[in-house]
């Protein structure tokens, strides 16, 4: 016991000294130089910084009792309890009872304030001797006083903080008094710590006094713990410099994507709204295979940006109203507002193109069609007519005997008969030609021409035919009635040939289907046509017994048969030839039709495919967006719950893509196949691809709206249990399901939870609530609300408070403390953006960290 107080004399007595010098004055006896009082009083002074009553002059034993107790009544004033110490025992010279005097003072003044995280004084400096050598071998801190017998301890303090001093590595174990004379000299040359204690008493000590290190090591805190301070406030500058280099991030990207995006938008618009037809089938095809790859594969990605972009958007305002900054507004023209504008404007373009382009493509295939009909049709009588002028200009009947004058009549008859058939012809041309003039064909001008030249050849045929009948009838009273068997094939065996011409025009009819119903009708006029046949047969085989008999009356009489028959040009072998010709061209047309009805079949699958497909995609497309609009109302789980259900979600969408891939492919094949409805569905393609766009905007949407309110939860520090109560009552409110409550709503929502509103409260809750003046409350607004009287948030008194600590309490700091104090990124954004500091106590270099602050938080410019 008696070692254990020699201890504690050393120590306190060495710690009273070390605050006495600095009033030029000591102590030698610990028990005898407090016992007048007056030096106790002088420490107290020293050690708090204030005045204590005027000291009583006298030497009598009664004066130093009064001295000493106006100590101890200022000791007792600071709220300390001074149980059983009373001022005559030290005046009497008590050890035990002035040793116990001096702790209270070491316990009062040098230690009390060190509280590290609200724990009790002791607790406190033991705790911070355990973070500040936590990093160093062989120290473990348990107490204040087996855990420092072997000096590395005390040495890890100080070369935790002046790593110059001491070179630790060369410290050892075992040897204990080396390590603590070490530590002693160094604290007491350099840190102006005096040798309060033995090395070789606590060596030698099992125990060594707990009070006396304890009153040592207090020291070593208070000659630190400016360091400490310094280093909370370049912390809290870091975080606050972090949160601002990283918004500027995110703004500069915000900028640069919304670029992209309206400048892709402003380069496609043009090319949809390019409504000016090409003039062949190939070039309309390119123009729809170029708009199917921007909807398939230029486009997705661009939806993806837009949502990418609101998404960006809205964390960013979160973020800076999080962390108190002022709202991010983009430059001119690139708010979310002129994207979705824009945006619109696109879509808008976008509607009608596809529409265009196929009834352009129906347009130029119908062209096509009506363009060959006419060639056809136009060669057909081109070589009908070739000779013919020539024919009709003939002065044979000049010289002709008179049964040739006769049959040259006959003959201008069979034709003429033959003419007029041909009419019809002409007219088809002429109505061909017309429409396709309606249609805007290209080449019109080639059309016209050969139209033209036609028509006036036929006129003219009309002309000639007209005059070689009436120079015949000059005539005609030469004539001699001729063999009325001749006369009589001829007249049958002309419209008979007319009508074989007319089977094998209509036989190679070429002809364009849209459904099976429209080829069904066709092969229902062909069956008709072939159901006619053996009523044809008959009438060759009448118009070939004409034939026979006249060879038969030849025969009989004996007439020798020079020439042909007068009347026609066709002769029994043209009429069995064409027959034959005839006969030949109804299977080719069974086949035809055929092979149509196969397509035709071949169509409707497609149809039918991409029907099935289309109502299993369409419904599903629907259910899912239901679905996320029930998780994201949903309250039961946690935020991070919904949010790994919407992951899944998410998951679940981007595997389905495989599925409108296979649909794009079978659309792509039925637009390739010229199908232009289709009666199975009421989805188009387009339908799909819209409402899975949406599907993917609104799933990352919801995904971005938890996590905003993720991170509002934890910058705010409201509980799951508060999120989920506030989120209840929200839900309740917002009666259309829509994530919104009109203000009637909101006021019922807060009166249920308890708020007494009036008018005027009420009107300025929803400035804060609505600050836009939008008519309605988002869930985001009303959880800001919620918090906001709890939230602790960094302002910028804080940021000041921080950069005033650094600048050793000057208005201004200079380029070298910010560099000193400060990790180099964060001390280069300062100095690069504080202002020079302009106060009459200025010192060179010096910069105003008190405006910088003020505009880190928006209250003015950076």
């Amino acid at each position: 016991m008696h070692r254990k107080l020699s201890h504690s004399i050393q120590t306190f007595t060495a710690w009273c000294n070390s605050h006495l010098r600095k009033a030029g004055t000591q102590i030698e006896n610990i028990e005898e130089d407090f016992r007048n009082g007056l030096k106790l009083m002088l420490l107290l002074e020293v050690i708090s910084g204030e005045r204590l009553p005027k000291p009583d002059k006298g030497k009598m034993r009664f004066h130093k009792i009064a001295n000493v107790n106006k100590a101890l009544d200022y000791i007792s004033s600071k709220g300390v309890k001074l149980v059983s110490i009373g001022a005559e025992e030290i005046v009497d010279g008590n050890v035990k009872m002035t040793l116990g005097m001096i702790w209270t003072i070491i316990l009062r003044f040098a230690i009390q304030d060190i509280s590290v995280e609200e724990t009790s004084a002791k607790e406190g400096l033991l705790l911070w001797c355990q973070r500040k050598t936590a990093p160093y071998r062989n120290v473990n801190v348990q107490n204040f006083h087996i855990s420092w017998k072997d000096g590395l301890a005390l040495c890890a303090l100080i070369h935790r903080h002046r790593p110059d001093l001491i070179d630790y590595s060369k410290l050892r174990k075992d040897d204990p008094i080396g390590n603590l004379n070490t530590a002693f000299e160094v604290a007491e040359k350099y840190l102006d710590i005096p040798k309060m204690l033995d090395a070789e008493d606590i060596v030698n000590t099992p125990k060594p006094d707990e009070k006396a290190i304890m009153t040592y090591v207090s020291c070593f805190y208070h000659a630190f713990a400016g360091a400490e301070q310094a280093e909370t406030a370049a912390n809290r500058i870091c975080k606050v410099l972090a949160v601002n280099q990283e918004n500027e991030r995110l703004m500069e990207e915000y900028e640069k994507l919304a670029s992209e995006l309206l400048e892709w938008i402003r380069r496609t618009i043009p090319w949809l709204e390019n409504r000016v037809a090409e003039q062949t089938m190939r070039a309309m095809q390119q123009k729809l295979e170029d708009f199917r790859d921007y909807r398939r594969v230029h486009k997705p990605p661009r939806v993806q940006e837009k949502c990418q972009l609101e998404i960006n958007f809205n964390t960013l305002q979160t973020k800076l109203r999080l962390s108190n900054r002022p709202a991010f507004m983009p430059s001119e023209g690139k708010m979310v507002s002129d994207i979705a504008n824009a945006w619109k404007g696109l879509e808008q373009v976008e509607k009608g193109y596809e529409e265009w382009l196929l009834t352009e493509i129906r347009r130029l295939e119908r062209l096509d069609h009506l363009a060959e009909k006419f060639k056809q049709k136009c060669s057909l009588h081109e070589s009908w007519t070739t000779g013919k002028e020539h024919l009709l200009s003939q002065k044979d009947y000049e010289t002709a005997s008179l049964m040739e004058i006769r049959a040259l009549m006959r003959k201008h008859e069979a034709f003429e008969s033959d003419l007029a058939a041909h009419q019809d012809r002409v007219e088809q041309i002429a109505a061909i030609a017309q429409e396709l003039n309606e249609l805007d064909y290209h080449d019109a001008a080639s059309v016209n021409t050969r139209c033209q030249g036609i028509c006036d050849q036929w006129d003219n045929l009309g002309t000639l035919t007209q005059k070689r009948r009436d120079a015949l009838e000059r005539v005609e009273k030469l004539w001699e009635t001729i063999d009325q068997l001749y006369l009589e094939f001829a007249k049958r065996a002309a419209p008979f040939n007319n009508w074989m011409d007319g089977a094998m025009e209509d036989l190679q009819d070429m002809f364009i289907v849209h459904s099976i119903e429209e080829i069904q009708s066709l092969i229902t006029a062909h069956d008709q046509f072939k159901a006619t046949l053996p009523e044809a047969d008959k009438e060759r085989i009448a118009v070939m017994g004409i034939q026979n008999e006249i060879t038969k009356i030849a025969q009989t009489y004996g007439i020798k048969l020079v020439g042909v028959n007068p009347y026609t040009v066709l002769s029994p072998q043209d009429i069995t030839n064409k027959w034959e010709a005839v006969k030949q061209l109804v299977p080719l047309r069974d086949q035809m039709l055929q092979e149509e009805v196969a397509r035709q079949q071949a169509n409707e699958r497609l149809r039918r495919s991409f029907a099935a497909q289309a109502n299993i995609i369409g419904p599903w497309i629907q259910t899912k967006m239901e679905e996320i609009g029930h998780v994201s109302v949903d309250i039961t789980g946690s935020l991070e719950e919904q949010m790994n259900n919407l992951k899944q979600y998410e998951q679940n969408i981007i595997n389905y893509k495989s599925n409108i891939d296979k649909l794009e492919g079978d659309h792509q094949l039925i637009q390739e196949a010229l199908i232009f409805d289709n009666k199975h569905t009421n989805y188009t393609m387009e339908h799909i691809r819209v409402g899975w766009e949406q599907l993917l905007t609104t799933i990352a949407r919801t995904i971005n709206e938890v996590e905003n309110q993720i991170l509002t939860r934890d910058a705010k520090g409201i509980s799951q249990e508060q999120l989920n109560e506030f989120r209840a009552s929200f839900n309740h409110f917002d009666r259309k399901r829509n994530g919104m409550m009109d203000p009637d709503d909101f006021r019922a929502c807060l009166i249920s939870m308890g708020y007494d509103l009036g008018e005027v409260e009420f009107a300025r809750i929803m400035t804060l609530v609505d600050p836009n003046n939008t008519g309605v409350v988002t869930f985001q607004a009303f959880i800001d609300f919620m918090t906001r009287e709890t939230a602790e948030t960094d302002t910028a008194e804080q940021v000041m408070a921080s950069f005033k600590i650094l600048a050793s309490d000057k208005p201004y700091i200079t380029v070298e403390e910010l560099r000193r104090e400060l990790p180099p990124e964060q001390a280069e954004y300062c100095i690069s953006r504080m202002t020079k500091y302009t106060g009459f106590d200025a010192s060179p270099g010096a910069l105003d960290y008190i405006s910088f602050s003020s505009a880190l938080y928006g209250e003015s410019d950076l």
